[in-house]
């Protein structure tokens, strides 16, 4: 009878000390969210200090409301398996492309194409152009996807390969590593090689056993990687400015209290712009450092004939209308 006396007591209390904050007692203490980041490269890459990054804003800003973690190296699981977790309604979040998130809305795919965007001010354009803000809409609405945003960017692929490469002519018969969406395997293809779908880990041993010839990354993928002990050519193609999109679950999203989301979000693209600067800072650095270790540079790449050989990709997949619409919306000729 005390016991039951004495909680009763501690209870009363507690509704009284929520009353005099003007709280209801159930609303005493703020409910506590938790969102895992998935990403696949490794710990040392510029984006997995940039999540970090963001994730410590996050919670600080909301008071511990929404605690984030972050795993690199796909330690929570493949890309496309994590997305379809976070289809579900899974609390994850995944660094991933609009050439698989084309694989549900598939025009968005355009914006991991050819020469599609070639600086950071045409990036920051696309996320007031109209036809990207529905294309976003529809993966949230239809597909369970919500893009936090999509302001980070990885810089600049090139191909790396062991054989000079100035024309796509010279790519014809390589077999280059590329991501298992569609738009990338027609850039691929449309630039000139054969494309070979293929996770990020099984890159290395696929250039020891031959089972293909190069790869195409960003200068800042290659040392991480060791890429430079198997591969000698930098081939600096720029043919995709690589934007990476951060998306969640829309159902997880949805759920979090208003403050929440605004944090969430404006935290991502103020890293996402911080990281993307840095990045392209690093990248001469990276490059010096990739000669050091006996890479070649190959700089004198026909560009005009690589931009024309790109458009084929849009051709194939039958989304040149789309990549015209954006590129009209953000002023690009």
């Amino acid at each position: 009878m005390h016991i039951v006396a004495r909680s009763g007591i501690a209870l009363a209390a507690a509704f009284g000390l929520a009353a005099a904050l003007g709280m209801p007692a159930a609303e005493a203490q703020p409910k506590a969210y938790q969102l895992k980041f998935n990403h696949v490269l490794g710990p040392k890459e510029p984006y997995h200090e940039g999540f970090l990054k963001w994730a410590k804003r996050v919670e600080e800003r909301t008071k511990g409301v929404l605690k984030m973690e972050v795993f690199h190296s796909s330690q929570l699981g493949k890309e496309e398996d994590i997305i379809e977790q976070i289809r579900q309604g899974a609390n994850i979040g995944q660094n991933t492309d609009s050439a698989r998130l084309g694989n549900y809305v598939p025009g968005i795919a355009v914006m991991n194409g050819p020469y599609f965007v070639e600086t950071l001010e045409e990036v920051a354009k696309l996320r007031n152009a109209p036809t990207v803000v529905k294309w976003q809409e529809e993966l949230a609405s239809k597909h369970g996807l919500k893009v936090l945003s999509f302001n980070w960017v990885q810089g600049y692929r090139h191909f790396f390969t062991n054989k000079p490469v100035r024309t796509p002519d010279d790519l014809k018969g390589l077999r280059i590593r590329t991501p298992p969406a569609p738009i990338w395997q027609e850039s691929i293809r449309a630039l000139g090689a054969a494309p070979v779908a293929m996770g990020f880990g099984d890159m290395y041993p696929g250039l020891q056993q031959k089972a293909i010839d190069g790869v195409e990354l960003v200068y800042n993928n290659i040392p991480g990687g060791r890429f430079y002990e198997v591969l000698k050519y930098a081939v600096e193609t720029r043919h995709i400015m690589l934007i990476n999109f951060e998306v969640v679950s829309a159902k997880f999203f949805d759920s979090l209290p208003k403050d929440v989301q605004v944090a969430l979000v404006e935290e991502c693209d103020k890293a996402g712009e911080e990281t993307s600067r840095e990045i392209l800072r690093l990248e001469a650095e990276v490059k010096q450092q990739l000669k050091g270790r006996g890479m070649i540079p190959v700089e004198d790449v026909d560009l005009q004939a690589f931009r024309k050989a790109g458009e084929k990709a849009y051709e194939a997949l039958k989304i040149t209308d789309a990549k015209d619409a954006v590129h009209r919306e953000i002023g690009k000729r």
